[in-house]
């Protein structure tokens, strides 16, 4: 018996099945394996082909390069120091555009400070005293602008402060009610990018390329009617964020330009052209400068600015797609395997779904033995 049985479990091992075909006239199984493979032709069509392009090669991430300039000017009232013309080296920071800039909007002066001892402002909830006792020597003001020197002394005539050792006047902090610099709604700021795709070896510059001198002088970005001109008006730029030039001018604000390149290089280059978008990243945005000089005296002096303006940030996203046999390959062998799925899927619900399922799973796994009398012939 044991050995009967070790030779029908000898003899298991090496049976041979192979694949029947039973055709059933069952609808509902029949319409569903059509749907299922029309979706799945929609999916390779639709989206593998069209839409992700899956007979290409591509290459996400692009190596870029981006030069900025800005251009205008305006006349603006510096603190004692009068009216000034301020020109694109005085708003722009820093002086060689790069992929961040900040655009000068509005700003307080300070004119003709000098170090020595003077009272804080009353604005420093630190500063503000009673008596010297309030105030001890060398300590320093929490947010403030200097050393205390031990004194409790009038800042004007209804608030005591305490004397400090610093930059004398101190700060001002009064800030005007509007932009001082209004007009750099109207001034342009050329951005020129470059893009190099290392996979392909294809580079493109968003820059039209024309002879003619003047273009970059005479046109502005209109995403319409010149989409090939890189000169952005600011203002422009502002409400394609969604914000008013007025309102982001007065105390600052940040917003991002990016530029996005989709490029299918089975097509001719000239159809390779950036998209731009702008958004609102912050609001506030400020910092302070100063520029010092010497008197006939040898005293030192300088006028301090806390400028408020619009930082720019500018950043560069992008692909290049070309066809290659081996995506191409694998998103067809990839079609061709959902396929198989259509057809296992439906293999299922006849099998355990359907009413007669023991009738299909009977009519499609048969034992295939040889008639009696030839196997005792071959035996």
């Amino acid at each position: 018996m044991t050995g009967a049985a070790a030779s029908g479990q000898c003899g298991g091992l090496l049976d041979y099945k192979t694949a029947k075909f039973a055709l059933t006239r069952n609808r509902r199984v029949g319409l569903l394996h059509r749907l299922l493979q029309l979706g799945v032709l929609g999916y390779m069509l639709g989206w593998v082909l069209l839409v992700r392009k899956g007979y290409q090669d591509t290459d996400p991430a692009p190596r870029a390069a981006v030069v900025t300039k800005l251009k205008g000017a305006a006349v603006a009232e510096v603190g004692g120091a009068g009216r000034r013309l301020w020109d694109a080296a005085d708003y722009t920071r820093p002086p060689q555009g790069e992929n961040v800039l900040f655009l000068v909007t509005n700003f307080i002066a300070t004119a003709k400070q000098a170090q020595g001892t003077c009272p804080e402002s009353p604005s420093v909830l630190d500063a503000m005293c009673a008596e010297d006792a309030d105030c001890p020597m060398g300590n320093p003001v929490v947010h403030g602008n200097g050393i205390k020197t031990g004194k409790c002394v009038m800042f004007n005539t209804t608030h005591s402060t305490c004397e400090i050792y610093g930059w004398c006047p101190v700060e001002n902090n009064t800030l005007p009610g509007k932009p001082l610099l209004a007009e750099a709604e109207n001034f342009t700021l050329f951005i020129k990018n470059t893009v190099h795709f290392t996979k392909f070896n294809f580079s493109k510059c968003n820059t039209l390329q024309t002879n003619d001198p003047t273009y970059f002088k005479s046109c502005t970005y209109d995403p319409f009617f010149n989409p090939s001109c890189p000169v952005f008006r600011v203002r422009d730029m502002v409400e394609a964020a969604g914000e008013t030039f007025g309102d982001l001018a007065l105390l600052g604000g940040s917003i991002g330009v990016r530029i996005d390149w989709d490029c299918d290089l089975d097509h001719p280059a000239a159809q390779c052209q950036p998209q731009y978008s702008f958004s609102l990243q912050d609001r506030r945005y400020n910092f302070r400068t100063a520029s010092y000089y010497w008197d006939s005296q040898r005293q030192l002096y300088r006028n301090l600015l806390k400028l408020y303006g619009i930082r720019f940030d500018i950043s560069v996203h992008g692909q290049a797609g070309k066809f290659s046999i081996i995506p191409a390959a694998v998103s067809f062998g990839t079609g061709i395997a959902f396929f198989g799925a259509a057809t296992v899927v439906c293999d299922l619900v006849l099998l355990y779904l359907d009413a007669k399922a023991d009738f299909y799973w009977k009519e499609k796994f048969e034992e295939a033995k040889p008639p009696k009398g030839k196997a005792k012939a071959a035996a």
